[in-house]
């Protein structure tokens, strides 16, 4: 069955590919092997994230750029993570009609997956149905999240390129950005252009931009002039460059703005080559991905230990009648592992 749907799937099936993450969502049995031989088949997409505030019109704004994608020829695959319902674990919003340009097409495949509570676990079901698309021949990938918090930074991370959204007149949430989002955000849109308190938020974000700029600048050492050209990338008085998160303005329900953000999408992705930061922002995805796996494996292997052992309760029982501790209950499960673990580094 595997063969049969790796197959379908690298042969362009859309149906397949939608199977294909509902078994990744799901974590069905075989997914691991699926996502397994999908990856020697990934590496081609460009994959954007697009976060931002509640309301900050994120789903109109992807449905846009799916469209801008598409006049240009490029297929485009779309996660947007959905709030879960309490009653049945899934999308709240579902397959939302917030695609509503790309109705039909079969070149934009759109996926919502739901947050279910779990942050590990939805961070690894999006990078692996970002692989799904990936595999699949995706151009595009964007990710679209459901809030900017802790949550969203962590998933965002699959992207080669962070698009943070803000809407007008709202210095709580530029305030908010300073907590850490401003880390992640390659660029920012500030959408709704056209309402009131827009050129005073951009005027905000400008702000912050050159405030952490100087930061990064006093705690690098590079104290230099700095010139920012069009494209968004800075070249310092050594000659180095690197990337100032541009601010794009739009109107997302118009389409007004979304060229131009293409173009700095564009831009950056041109420049992550060229800078081998691509190459770079892989190797570090790769590398908190297998922390990831390994966290979850051995997180499931340990409880099985314990379950095995009479439950957490029973050791619970025993650390309240002073018989061990919480300490000594740790070392005695992971005494056989790490024994094992031992031997065969021997051999």
């Amino acid at each position: 069955m595997t063969d049969e749907l790796i197959e379908a799937l690298l042969a362009g099936e859309h149906r397949a590919l939608a199977r294909t993450i509902t078994k990744i969502e799901d974590r069905a049995p075989g997914y691991r092997e699926l996502v397994s031989r999908l990856h020697e088949h990934t590496g081609d997409a460009d994959v954007i994230g697009v976060t931002g505030s509640p309301g900050a019109g994120k789903s109109t704004l992807v449905d846009k750029l799916a469209e801008a994608y598409r006049e240009q020829g490029l297929t485009v695959g779309v996660i947007a993570i959905d709030p879960s319902s309490p009653f049945t674990g899934g999308a709240v919003l579902g397959d939302r009609i917030r695609m509503a340009s790309n109705t039909g097409d079969m070149d934009v495949f759109f996926r919502s997956m739901s947050a279910r509570g779990s942050l590990g676990g939805l961070s690894t079901a999006t990078t692996d149905a970002v692989k799904a698309l990936d595999a699949f021949g995706k151009d595009k990938v964007i990710i679209e999240t459901v809030g900017a918090g802790q949550n969203e930074v962590d998933i965002v991370r699959t992207a080669d390129t962070v698009a943070v959204l803000v809407p007008p007149g709202s210095g709580d949430d530029v305030q908010m950005l300073k907590a850490g989002i401003l880390e992640i955000a390659d660029l920012f849109v500030v959408n709704k252009a056209d309402l009131d308190g827009a050129d005073r938020t951009v005027h905000e974000l400008r702000e912050m931009i050159e405030g952490r700029r100087n930061e990064v600048a006093v705690a690098t050492g590079h104290h230099g002039a700095v010139e920012t050209e069009p494209d968004g990338t800075d070249t310092d008085t050594d000659g180095e460059h690197s990337w100032t998160p541009p601010i794009v303005e739009t109107v997302a329900k118009t389409g007004e703005g979304v060229g131009e953000l293409c173009s700095v999408l564009e831009d950056h992705a041109e420049y992550l080559t060229a800078s081998g930061q691509l190459e770079a922002k892989a190797r570090s995805r790769y590398a908190a991905e297998i922390r990831t796996l390994l966290r979850e494996d051995a997180s499931d292997l340990l409880a099985a230990e314990v379950d095995r052992r009479g439950g957490i309760e029973a050791f619970v029982d025993r650390v309240m009648d002073r018989e061990t501790d919480p300490y000594a209950v740790s070392d005695e499960i992971l005494a056989p592992i790490e024994e094992c673990v031992r031997e065969r580094r021997d051999t």
